[in-house]
């Protein structure tokens, strides 16, 4: 062998191998919070009686280990109307259930966590939604004229104010899509409202795929407060805004600056299945 190709391969087997410094990536430290997760979920159709809410605590970005749900804690939601009361049994593993809850349509509700002599409370409406009419698939809606896409179709409610949450979840899929919308533009109209896979997906809609979707109604405010989180969550683009620390509507009551994350939510949903053909 040349001696000069010897010389070049031993200067890049160097280089190379130089290369292969272990970095050590400086995050930034929070305190643990309290991070309460209650979705009350009043699915049609059935008495929305079972409910749970689920207490855990907030741990360091690398961390996998620490075991972060919250015992111990007490729980309970107020019709704030009639006064009446129902309280979240500890179930000891984070999750606080009850099998008493009664949902109403435009009933406000108080929810209050007392944790470490600390008392949590945030203030929530129960929204309604409406009727799912119908759900096909189709080609020509998306992005994409030939790949098929899901369509829900149900018509808007001739009063104002109308906010929603769309959830698509393909059988065998560890994660769902969300997509958010209101109604200023479409007051009163039939809503026709299509998904397909996005750019980023190896693979497309084929007949047999089945999709699980939830029609949410939801407060002004939580539709606000998840239309953020839903584009933080798809990442930063060229002309995004500089993601912001997210609070959701849980106030620490005995030290303001020690706030949970998390949200209370109170909605009407209607669920569906749909298997492509």
């Amino acid at each position: 062998m040349n001696i000069h190709i010897k010389i070049i391969i031993i200067l890049l087997a160097v280089v190379f191998t130089s290369c292969e410094d272990v970095i050590d990536v400086d995050v930034q430290t929070a305190p643990a919070r309290l991070t309460i997760e209650a979705s009350l979920d009043w699915e049609k159709g059935t008495t929305g009686n079972n409910q749970t809410i689920k207490l855990s605590t907030s741990t360091p970005y690398f961390d996998r280990i620490t075991n972060t749900d919250v015992s111990g804690a007490t729980v309970k939601v107020t019709n704030d109307t009639n006064g009446s009361e129902f309280i979240f049994t500890d179930q000891n593993n984070g999750e606080y259930t009850t099998t008493e809850f009664v949902p109403i349509v435009n009933q406000s509700y108080t929810l209050e966590v007392i944790y470490n002599n600390e008392t949590y409370t945030a203030k929530e409406t129960l929204m309604p939604v409406a009727d799912i009419k119908e759900v096909n698939q189709s080609t020509e809606n998306g992005f994409d004229d030939e790949v098929l896409e899901v369509n829900v179709i149900f018509d808007d409610p001739k009063e104002e104010g109308n906010n929603y949450l769309i959830k698509f979840k393909e059988e065998g899929d560890l994660l769902a899509e969300f997509e958010d919308f209101n109604d200023e533009f479409v007051n009163g109209n039939e809503i026709s409202w299509y998904y397909e896979k996005d750019d980023n997906d190896d693979d497309e809609f084929v007949a047999g795929d089945v999709i699980d979707i939830d029609l949410h109604g939801i407060s002004e405010e939580y539709y606000n407060y998840i239309r953020i989180l839903i584009e933080q969550s798809e990442g930063a683009g060229l002309f995004s805004a500089t993601p912001v620390a997210l609070k959701g509507n849980c106030i620490n009551l005995s030290n303001k600056d020690n706030y949970a994350h998390g949200y209370f939510r109170l909605t009407q949903v209607e669920r569906r299945s749909y298997t492509f053909k």
